[in-house]
């Protein structure tokens, strides 16, 4: 099946020169797009894999690494879990070169509410359990810079399939958000992004300052 025809039905990501391997979330069904080939998820069990990293006598015996930081008010702890330890792992047949299974658990404690999170992941490469907070942290860097595009210009319900008019309509799209923001940051602005786009269609006068700033 050609490329085009399988990327109009899965997500595509490309890893990076530093990485040269497939790492995903397996809550999520997207195509690894690797040098020489494109690997679909097939047959791993999110369930088995949260049973064993939920098992406590079976984390204790998994790499940790923890990493704290604190964010505008809001307190959040990353603790990666990894093993190589997958020879129990139905399905893993299916994928070429797995070599290890990770989860991530963030906490999250703001105004004396605490709440968490966990994601699980695989990976082809043998990772630390600080690589894996390093690689998850670059996935959700793409996840916090697509948010804002899909919030103000509604891009997750695009039909175009074109490569070439997405990217022409991503650009200045991506342009229009980074504007604002640094208008918001020269100016000293609280309101949101969306009411200043509001207030640039009332006022088309605004849009010289932002601009200009």
């Amino acid at each position: 099946m050609r490329e085009n025809i399988i990327t109009q039905y899965f997500e595509e990501v490309e890893t990076t020169k530093e990485y040269n391997g497939y790492f995903c979330s397996v809550a999520e069904a997207i195509t690894i797009v690797i040098p020489g080939s494109i690997c679909g998820l097939k047959n791993i069990s999110q369930i088995h894999i949260e049973e064993y990293v939920q098992d406590e006598t079976l984390r204790k015996c998994m790499e940790t690494a923890v990493t704290q930081e604190k964010n505008r008010g809001r307190i959040e702890k990353h603790t990666a879990f990894v093993t190589t330890n997958i020879s129990w792992l139905a399905g893993r047949e299916e994928w070429e070169s797995l070599k290890c299974i990770g989860a991530v658990h963030t906490e999250f404690e703001e105004k004396g509410r605490k709440s968490s999170e966990w994601h699980y992941y695989i990976s082809s490469r043998e990772l630390t359990a600080g690589k894996l907070l390093h690689h998850a942290r670059m996935e959700w860097c793409v996840e916090t810079m697509h948010w804002p595009l899909d919030v103000h210009f509604g891009e997750d319900g695009c039909r175009v399939e074109d490569r070439n008019i997405q990217q022409n309509l991503n650009m200045p799209r991506k342009l229009t958000i980074n504007l604002i923001k640094r208008h918001k940051a020269i100016s000293g602005s609280k309101r949101a992004i969306s009411k200043i786009m509001f207030d640039c269609l009332l006022d088309p006068s605004l849009i010289c300052d932002i601009v200009e700033n």
